[in-house]
């Protein structure tokens, strides 16, 4: 368990829709800082596994998810809670900032 689902233009609200909480990482295979936040957002998927989905969409494979949510620069994280963005993280941040902006939703 604790496994990372990959999301798509054509699966992305099927998906999001799907699971109560979802933390989705939108990212590139070029994007160095989407590399940092990788480890982390696997750390979370394990940690909380029956709370909380992770998924991954790739931006450049994706653009039409990506211009809908106004993703500007990645990584960016998003965080949906029955189908709705209530968050949004820029950037590569510590661990400790996604738990943070998690605990208002678990």
């Amino acid at each position: 368990m604790g496994e990372i689902i990959t999301l798509k233009d054509d699966d992305f609200n099927e998906k999001v829709n799907k699971y109560p909480l979802i933390l989705v990482d939108f990212w590139a295979d070029w994007c160095y800082p989407c590399k940092m936040v990788a480890p982390v957002i696997e750390e979370l998927a394990k940690e909380y596994d029956s709370k909380l989905v992770c998924a991954k969409i790739n931006v450049d494979e994706n653009p039409s998810v990506a211009l809908k949510y106004q993703i500007m620069s990645v990584p960016t994280v998003l965080i949906f809670k029955d189908g709705k963005p209530v968050e949004r993280i820029i950037g590569a941040v510590p661990k400790s900032y996604f738990i943070e902006k998690l605990r208002n939703y678990l």
